[in-house]
C-alpha cells in the first residue's frame, strides 16, 4: 500500500466527491450544466480546502464531450487529459511565477485564439494574491470583457491582498474550513477504501488536528500510517502528535477540583517533559471544558453532542457532576482566552502555568457562594487563606469596571453581587479579563422569608410580619438595617421577654459578652464555619440587652453579614455566643456614594481586593459607578 502520495492518490474529480463546500459545489455545477458561466472567478479560503481542486473539477465539466453537464463523466478523452494535467484549453498557472506584468501581457495575448478542442478556454491561477499589482491592472479589461469562450478561476488564500478592482469583476465565493465531523467522515472513508483497521478516536484527533483543511489532515493520516504499519491506534496517534491523553486530563481535572495546585503542578511538568503540543493541549483542554458544561447543564441527554466513546463519555459525565456550573463556566472561558497569551508569550511555560493555577485558585478569586450549593473545601490549604479574595468580605460600596493592561473592557462575576441587594443603594462589581463565569443581574429587593426555610425556622414574631407585609402590600426596607431583622428589637423582645429569660438562664456563654471576644471565637473556629472572621475587617459592635448592634464601614460589608449563606453563617455564630435568643442589628456607615467620581477612583484603587485582582489579572480600574438600588 502507497500512503506516501494519499492526497493525490485520493484528489476528487467530481463536485460529489468533494468533502465540504456544499454550496459552492451546488452553484458551479449548476452554471455548468444550464451553461451560465461568468467571465472571472475568484475562490478564497484557508489552505487544504479545496478551491484548485474544485476549479479543476469545474473546468473539466466545462469541456466534457457530455456538456452541458453539472458532472464531468471522466470518461471521455477530454476529461481524462484534463487529469493528467495535458489538456490544451485548461491553462494553470501559479502567481508566485507568473506575477509580472509580461507575464499578463502574454497571457492576454493567448486567451484571444478560440479554444483548440473544448468548448471554454479555462485560466486557473493558483495563489493569485502573488501576482503584482501592474500585473493585475493589465488584466481588468480582460476580465471585465474576455473573449467568449474565456473564464478565468483564481485561487487565493489571502484575499485582502487583492485590489477592490478585481474583486468587483469576479464571482466571489469563499470556501468554509470543513468541521471535524467532516474530516472525520472523510478520512474514514479513505481508511475503508485502503482496507486499514483504525479506532474512531485516532481519526477523531487528526481530524481536530487537521483543523478544517483536508490537505493537513491526508498529511497527518499518511505519517501515522507509516508509522503505525497499517493499523491505526490512538495511543499511536498521540504518541508521534506529541499529544496528552485522556488520562493526563482527569489527573488535571482532579487537582483543579481539590485545589491542590501541588498536583496541578505535578500534571504540568509532565506535559512539559514529555514535549506535547501546547496549543493543541490547551485546544483540548477548552474542549474538555465545553463538554462539562455540557454534561452539567444536560445530563445524559448530551452524551451524544460530545465526540468521545462511550466509556470517555460516562466518566466525563460523572465529573461534571463534581464542578459547580459557573466554575465550569469561568474556567471554559478563561482557557479559550489564555490560549492567545500562551501560545504568543516569550515564556509559554510559564504562561500555561499560570493560566493551570489560576484554575484551580478559582473558587478563590470568584463567589461561588450566591448559586446556593456549597464549594468543595480545599484538600490542601496551599494558598488559600481567604484573604483578598473576590468575594470575601472585603469592604466595596461602587461598581467597578476593571480593564486589562490592552485597554480592553471585560465583564465579569461581582465582588458579593448574586448576596442581593446593597442596603445603602450601591453594590459592588469587580470585572476582569479571565472571570466570566457570572452572569451581571442587577440585585433584587431581599424578601424576609430569603433567610429560612420555613416558617417553623423563624423567630417567633417575624412570620406574623411576614404575613403582615403581604397583605398590605408594603415593605419597609432601610438603608441601615436589614429587613430580615426587625427595625425595632425592642417591641418583638419586650412580646417574648419571659421565654427569652428563660432561655438566657439555660445559656452558658462561651466567653465574655464583647465584641472582641466575639471575633477570637470566630478566629478559633477557622474552618469549622463558612464564616470567615476576614468577614469583619473594618466592623465594629457591641453587646447590649440581649441585641448585638454592628457597624459596617460600607454597604457591601453590611450584606455580608446579613443576607446569603455568609449571613445565615454569621447569624448562627452570634447565637451560639451571645445566645439563641440575640437580636442582630446592623448599620452601615456608607460615604462613597456621596463621593465624587475621582474620589471614588481612587478610593477603589486603594481597595484590597481590587489590588489583588489587578495583579492576579495584569488589569487596572477603568471607572466606579455607583448602582441605585430601589
Amino acid at each position: 500500500m502507497s500512503i506516501s502520495s494519499l492526497t493525490a492518490k485520493y484528489r476528487p474529480q467530481t463536485f460529489e466527491d468533494v468533502a465540504g463546500q456544499q454550496a459552492v459545489k451546488t452553484i458551479l455545477s449548476r452554471a455548468a450544466a444550464e451553461d451560465r458561466v461568468a467571465p472571472a472567478y475568484l475562490f478564497s479560503g484557508t489552505r487544504g480546502v479545496g478551491k484548485t481542486t474544485i476549479a479543476r473539477i469545474f473546468a473539466k465539466a466545462l469541456n466534457c464531450v457530455q456538456d452541458p453537464t453539472g458532472e464531468p463523466c471522466n470518461e471521455c478523452a477530454r476529461c481524462k487529459q484534463a487529469t493528467a494535467g495535458v489538456f490544451p484549453d485548461v491553462i494553470e498557472i501559479v502567481g508566485a511565477s507568473h506575477n509580472k506584468v509580461e507575464d499578463a501581457r502574454s497571457l492576454k495575448e493567448d486567451i484571444g485564439y478560440a479554444p483548440l478542442e473544448g468548448r471554454y478556454k479555462v485560466i486557473i491561477i493558483d495563489e493569485a494574491h502573488m501576482l503584482t499589482v501592474q500585473a493585475f491592472n493589465a488584466l481588468l479589461k480582460t476580465l471585465e470583457e474576455p473573449p467568449a469562450r474565456v473564464t478565468f478561476i483564481m485561487a487565493t488564500t489571502e484575499v485582502r491582498k487583492f485590489p477592490a478592482t478585481i474583486i468587483s469583476r469576479c464571482q466571489h465565493y469563499v470556501f468554509q474550513m470543513l468541521s471535524q465531523q467532516e474530516l472525520a467522515e472523510h478520512l474514514r472513508g479513505i481508511l475503508d477504501l485502503e482496507g486499514v483497521n483504525y479506532d474512531a478516536g485516532a481519526v477523531e484527533i487528526i481530524a481536530k488536528r487537521g483543523a478544517g483543511s483536508v490537505r493537513d489532515s491526508m498529511s497527518l493520516l499518511g505519517q501515522a500510517l507509516a508509522l503505525t504499519q497499517g493499523e491505526l491506534r490512538e495511543d499511536d496517534v498521540r504518541s508521534f502528535l506529541g499529544l496528552a491523553g485522556q488520562d493526563v486530563f482527569f489527573s488535571l481535572m482532579q487537582g483543579i477540583h481539590d485545589r491542590d495546585l501541588v498536583a496541578v503542578e505535578h500534571v504540568l511538568r509532565g506535559v512539559l517533559d514529555q514535549g506535547l503540543d501546547l496549543g493543541f493541549f490547551l485546544r483540548e483542554l477548552a474542549g474538555c471544558w465545553r463538554n462539562l458544561f455540557l454534561l452539567r447543564q444536560a445530563g445524559e441527554g448530551a452524551l451524544g453532542l460530545i465526540n468521545l466513546s462511550e466509556d470517555d463519555a460516562r466518566t466525563w459525565l460523572e465529573w461534571a457532576g463534581r464542578f459547580h456550573p459557573t466554575q465550569i463556566h469561568a474556567s471554559w472561558q478563561m482557557t479559550l482566552e489564555g490560549q492567545r497569551r500562551v501560545m504568543t508569550s516569550m515564556e509559554p511555560a510559564m504562561a500555561l502555568e499560570l493560566l493551570l493555577l489560576n484554575l484551580a485558585s478559582l473558587p478563590d478569586l470568584l463567589d461561588l457562594e450566591a448559586s446556593g450549593a456549597p464549594l468543595p473545601p480545599p484538600r490542601r490549604q496551599v494558598g488559600h487563606t481567604g484573604n483578598g479574595t473576590v468575594g470575601s468580605g472585603h469592604p466595596a460600596a461602587t461598581s467597578a469596571s476593571v480593564t486589562t493592561s490592552a485597554g480592553t473592557s471585560r465583564s465579569g462575576p461581582k465582588m458579593g453581587q448574586g448576596q442581593g441587594g446593597s442596603a445603602a443603594g450601591a453594590s459592588s462589581s469587580v470585572r476582569s479579563a479571565q472571570g466570566r463565569g457570572r452572569r451581571d443581574t442587577a440585585p433584587a429587593p431581599h424578601r424576609p422569608e430569603e433567610q429560612y426555610a420555613s416558617d417553623e425556622d423563624m423567630e417567633p414574631g417575624l412570620a406574623e410580619q411576614r404575613e403582615s407585609v403581604a397583605d398590605t402590600g408594603e415593605t419597609s426596607l432601610k438603608s441601615t438595617t436589614h429587613a430580615a431583622f426587625t427595625d425595632s428589637p425592642s417591641q418583638v423582645r419586650s412580646a417574648r421577654e419571659p421565654e427569652e429569660k428563660a432561655s438566657q438562664l439555660r445559656f452558658s456563654p462561651p466567653g465574655p459578652l464583647t465584641w472582641p471576644a466575639f471575633r477570637e471565637f470566630i478566629r478559633d473556629k477557622n474552618g469549622e464555619s463558612d464564616f470567615s472572621a476576614t468577614n469583619l475587617r473594618g466592623v465594629s459592635g457591641r453587646y447590649e440587652d440581649g441585641t448585638l448592634q454592628v457597624r459596617c464601614p460600607n454597604s457591601f460589608m453590611g450584606d455580608r453579614l446579613q443576607r446569603g449563606g455568609s449571613g445565615q453563617a454569621f447569624l448562627k455564630l452570634v447565637r451560639e455566643y451571645f445566645g439563641p435568643e440575640t437580636e442582630l442589628l446592623v448599620t452601615v456607615d456608607d460615604g462613597l456614594t456621596a463621593m465624587t467620581n475621582q474620589q471614588r477612583l481612587q478610593e477603589m484603587e486603594k481597595h484590597p481586593a481590587v489590588l489583588r485582582v489587578k495583579a492576579v489579572f495584569d488589569a487596572s480600574v477603568k471607572e466606579v459607578v455607583p448602582l441605585d438600588l430601589k
